[in-house]
């Protein structure tokens, strides 16, 4: 199997003759020639190489919200793309064919990184975001896109779930504007059974780039029935979010659709996404929203200070606004948290396929 790839930082020679990575809490030990779980990072010739890098899966400029990012340059149109692979096993994947592509003609899409900043420029997008899978694994091609949209004046989206060890998190974070990390649950059980993965290290990554970074963050848990939906959960879960984030990250309760090895699961009914929203509120966060269904209020950004509605949202379309300059309530002057422009992006819910071939002069 051909491994050769984008040399890589995070790994160390065992004395056994493998190497390990150290990207993220695996820490992966591969023999010569050998890729590990997230199949992307591959052992070639006694060093850890990126066989991704440059390689898309497909490009769509998105509405910022659909990351879902509701306090990050609102209304304004993202460019978003991924690679393959993903160093998490979650059974209710949506988009598996992606993250456990064990093929890289999947791959379709070639663009360097300045091809990507220059084209997100030409398309009008105000960001490029790191999705379909987990950034985490195509940590180098992320970073140096990143480097490349901040040139020109464009920011950058991680949307991850937090999965990666101390080093790395340090030079990912470094680079990035926002992010939207997958609390998945807030149990190990959850972690182990479902994900293949462990909670604690993701703790550490939103406890992180909260205190120590000044990427804009919000926390997305996507409820499933019968596995991390109890209101004892979603109690202990909004206790840490107020009381080692604060009330001001906003968190995003997303309904379940059945999907690849969790077919057999009923949808989330809504009842349980605004339960989840009510405990969540009562321990005093201020911006908790309901996702994957149209509801309207859950969907809506209120003023702490005086209750204003501040943007009212249908789906990805923004309705209302009643924010002035630097996100502050027009009617009381409280600041809003969050990344706002003086003018609202009038994107609405669009998706437009794009190919960074038409970019490459």
């Amino acid at each position: 199997m051909d491994v050769t790839g984008h040399p890589t930082s995070f790994w160390h020679r065992l004395p056994d003759g493998r190497v390990q990575c150290d990207l993220c809490p695996r820490e992966c030990r591969l023999r010569d020639g050998q890729r590990g779980l997230c199949f992307v990072r591959a052992n070639h010739g006694g060093r850890v190489v990126l066989t991704t890098y440059g390689r898309s899966s497909g490009y769509c400029v998105d509405p910022i919200e659909k990351k879902p990012l509701n306090h990050f340059l609102p209304g304004t149109p993202v460019l978003s793309f991924g690679t393959a692979g993903c160093n998490l096993a979650c059974k209710f994947c949506q988009n598996w064919d992606i993250t456990k592509s064990r093929a890289m003609d999947t791959l379709a899409d070639r663009a360097t990184p300045v091809q990507i900043a220059r084209a997100a420029e030409r398309l009008g997008c105000r960001s490029v975001a790191f999705t379909y899978n987990d950034p985490v694994v195509f940590h180098e091609y992320a970073i140096d896109v990143a480097w490349a949209c901040q040139e020109r004046g464009i920011r950058s989206v991680a949307v991850t779930a937090g999965y990666v060890s101390p080093g790395p998190r340090r030079q990912f974070y470094a680079a990035m504007d926002a992010a939207n990390i997958d609390l998945k649950a807030f149990t190990d059980r959850f972690y182990r059974k479902i994900c293949g993965g462990s909670l604690a290290p993701v703790l550490e990554t939103i406890e992180y780039v909260r205190h120590e970074t000044r990427v804009w963050m919000e926390l997305t848990t996507l409820l499933i029935p019968g596995e991390n939906d109890s209101p004892d959960e979603i109690d202990r879960l909004s206790f840490w979010i107020a009381d080692r984030l604060g009330p001001d990250v906003p968190v995003h309760f997303t309904a379940f659709h059945p999907d690849w090895r969790l077919r057999d699961r009923s949808p989330t009914p809504l009842a349980t996404l605004a339960r989840a929203r009510v405990i969540a509120m009562s321990h005093g966060l201020r911006y908790v929203y309901v996702g994957n269904v149209r509801q309207r209020e859950g969907g809506a950004t209120y003023c702490h200070g005086c209750g204003q509605l501040l943007i009212g949202r249908d789906g990805y379309v923004l309705r209302e606004w009643n924010l002035v300059e630097a996100g502050a309530c027009s009617r009381c002057g409280t600041v809003c948290p969050g990344v706002f422009e003086a003018v609202r992006g009038d994107w609405g819910a669009r998706r437009l396929p794009v190919r960074l071939s038409e970019f490459a002069a």
